[in-house]
C-alpha cells in the first residue's frame, strides 16, 4: 500500500473556499476503487494550512486517482487558492492499524 501526505498553504481569507472544494472532491474520491482512505484536515497550529492524508491500494490506484477528470478540475481550482507550492510526500506503508 501507498500513503500520501499533501500539505497546502491557503491564501489568507480563502480557507472556506478551499474546504468547499475539498468537500466536493472527497465525494468523487469516495467512488474510486483503489483509494482506501482520503482525509482532509486543518492544521491546528496554522489556520491557513490543509493537510491531506491519503491511502491507496497500490501505485496504479494513485495514478488512477491523479488521472481522473474530477481531480484535474479540482487541481485547476485549488491552484488559485494556494499561497506557495504544495508539499507532497509519497510513502510506502510498512505497518498500519485500521
Amino acid at each position: 500500500m501507498l500513503g500520501l501526505i499533501a500539505k497546502l498553504r491557503i491564501q489568507e481569507g480563502r480557507m472556506d473556499e478551499a474546504l468547499d472544494l475539498f468537500k466536493g472532491l472527497v465525494a468523487d474520491v469516495k467512488k474510486e476503487a483503489g483509494t482506501l482512505s482520503y482525509t482532509v484536515n486543518k492544521d491546528t497550529a496554522d489556520p491557513n494550512v490543509i493537510v491531506v492524508l491519503e491511502r491507496y491500494k497500490d501505485a496504479d490506484a494513485l495514478t488512477a486517482h491523479s488521472s481522473t477528470p474530477h481531480f484535474a478540475a479540482f487541481s485547476k481550482r485549488i491552484g488559485g487558492l494556494l499561497d506557495g507550492k504544495m508539499e507532497m510526500s509519497i510513502l510506502e506503508e510498512v505497518a498500519s492499524i485500521t
